[in-house]
């Protein structure tokens, strides 16, 4: 059993638990899943919620937790709210054109699977080794009890 901060273990195991889950989600309902992501870029209001949500929560998980050190778990998690924050941050930051071009760059639905695979196996690892861990007394985090 690894020690790691409490913080990191509930959030690794709440990103890969439900990346595990969306990613089973998106297999099941494929069409649904591209039609829904499709639409979604083709529409400026719901982007910039969209974009206003990943803004708050990658700033909470910046914030709450920016450990750069103690294992491979930690960091991946630290990067996780940091590409949640970056995502936020170009959504509200780019127009609806170039959103709408990145999209199409992207090639979501040709590339369906290979984003579902690499959603997956982020969450199998974070599930994996949050729940091998066990909590340590201290957070990880500077200036955090």
């Amino acid at each position: 059993m690894l020690n790691m901060p409490s913080r990191t273990i509930f959030l690794a195991r709440l990103i890969g638990l439900s990346a595990v889950f969306m990613s089973l989600a998106m297999v099941v309902n494929k069409t649904s899943f591209i039609g829904t992501t499709a639409a979604l870029v083709h529409e400026p209001p719901a982007l910039m919620i969209y974009g206003m949500i990943a803004l708050f929560a990658g700033l909470a998980m910046v914030i709450g937790h920016n450990v750069w050190s103690g294992g491979a778990l930690a960091v991946v998690v630290t990067l996780i709210g940091w590409l949640i924050l970056i995502r936020g941050v170009v959504l509200l930051s780019l127009s609806s054109a170039a959103i709408m071009s990145l999209f199409d760059t992207m090639r979501f639905a040709e590339f369906f699977y290979v984003y579902v695979a690499v959603l997956f196996a982020i969450g199998v690892y974070l599930t994996y080794a949050s729940f091998r861990s066990s909590p340590s007394l201290s957070t990880g985090v500077k200036g955090h009890p």
